[in-house]
């Protein structure tokens, strides 16, 4: 790496550092993940996010350039030829479902039965892989056909394992399988060439996050989780108890990380709107706090995207470990986000994305001094957006990162 890039990426980590000590940084930093905001800016679509890397990297790298803020968070995507080999059913993504100029959609659906929750919590291996994988990915199918897993001792399936439409499953997964890999392993250049570039620009940690949304988001659906907190609360409660042990699991495996790591976990099921405070204290709470404990424990640092309307769950996030995570909102008061969180917690976000989208520059400037006036005051803030950037308007993303960069410096 260039010197000259070398020290800027060093600085920029440093900014983002001490704004999570709460610290006073020499200004305020900024953050964003472009997601495919960069189709938009760059005039190609985002088809090619999915089936087109080389262009699709081409317009991520341009528009980075453009914007040059102090930090980029990539979530890579799968490509959709192995999403299409998968008979992926848990997504729609441009060019499959969707137009091949708007954004992915998650399918949300009850993918397990609230009579399967037994089956999920004795056994929960043989559930995922003989009821679950077949039902959100139809190249798996075959998987449905084999025995009870806990009944392979002593003796395999063969007349399974030999079947025509099983063999042809596992042969086609090998291909899929590869293709994956160098596809994760082409996406991951674009984070690679922006740190060369002098951008702090780290590949997050996955798969951890809320257990609750574990079970929400991908087994029993919104409707079907909150009708859960009802119907089958202890059954519930266990499902998202045996969640957390596999990400403080998970974790404990993860390697050690160097420098400054944070982990970027979108909440979705927590906010108000969706539980009760009651509902969030018993099934949501306890098992996202001793998640985010267990990266700090091993040296990383929790991104907390509070996705929807906090604002009576804020005592509780005060109880984060302090100077070690991020709180990045979506829709808070910002006023007592400061008051009670920013004590313990750098916090994050709540620019609208409606303003950058269709508000004057102005707008967006007034915005951005009330954000740095009331939660940049004696640093511990990141500004970020509220929300995804892919619509925005392009003239008015530069009016807010150049205003946070100039009015934004305590010193």
């Amino acid at each position: 790496m260039d010197k000259s890039n070398e020290q800027a990426r060093q600085e920029r980590e440093r900014r983002l550092s001490d704004a999570i000590q709460l610290k006073v940084p020499d200004r305020v930093p900024i953050a964003l993940g472009l997601n495919y905001f960069p189709a938009k800016f760059a005039g190609t679509t985002t088809w090619a996010a999915y089936y087109d890397f080389p262009s699709w990297k081409e317009a991520y790298i341009r528009t980075a350039r453009a914007f040059e803020v102090d930090r980029f968070i990539i979530v890579t995507n799968q490509s959709g030829a192995v999403l299409e080999a998968l008979d992926s059913r848990q997504l729609r993504w441009p060019g499959h479902g969707v137009s091949k100029y708007h954004t992915h959609q998650f399918v949300e659906g009850e993918y397990m039965k609230a009579e399967e929750y037994d089956l999920l919590l004795n056994d929960t291996s043989d559930f995922l892989i003989r009821f679950y994988l077949p039902r959100i990915y139809g190249a798996l199918g075959p998987t449905s056909v084999l025995p009870p897993l806990n009944s392979l001792i002593g003796a395999l399936p063969f007349h399974v394992l030999a079947d025509e439409q099983f063999a042809d499953m596992l042969e086609n997964l090998t291909r899929i399988a590869r293709q994956a890999v160098a596809w994760h392993k082409e996406a991951r250049t674009i984070a690679e060439e922006l740190s060369e570039m002098g951008y702090f620009c780290p590949m997050p940690l996955m798969g951890v996050g809320a257990p609750f949304d574990v079970v929400s988001d991908f087994l029993r659906g919104m409707r079907g989780a909150m009708l859960d907190m009802y119907r089958c609360p202890d059954k519930l409660m266990r499902a998202c108890e045996m969640f957390t042990r596999i990400m403080l699991e998970r974790i404990a495996a993860a390697p050690e990380p160097s420098g400054l790591s944070p982990v970027f976990m979108p909440l979705h099921r927590g906010a108000h709107g969706f539980m009760s405070l009651e509902q969030f204290r018993t099934f949501y709470w306890p098992g996202l706090k001793r998640v985010v404990e267990a990266l700090v424990a091993k040296g990383y640092t929790p991104e907390l995207f509070f996705e929807g309307d906090y604002n009576s769950r804020l005592e509780y996030l005060a109880e984060l470990p302090s100077g070690k995570a991020i709180a990045r909102f979506d829709q808070i008061d910002m006023v007592r986000a400061k008051e009670i969180v920013g004590k313990t917690v750098c916090i994050a976000g709540n620019m609208p994305v409606s303003v950058l989208q269709v508000g004057t520059p102005e707008d967006v400037k007034m915005i951005c001094r009330q954000l740095i006036d009331i939660a940049g005051k004696d640093g511990g803030y990141i500004m970020m957006p509220a929300s995804a950037l892919d619509e925005v308007n392009p003239e008015n993303m530069k009016v807010w990162i150049d205003f946070t960069r100039d009015y934004g410096r305590y010193r």
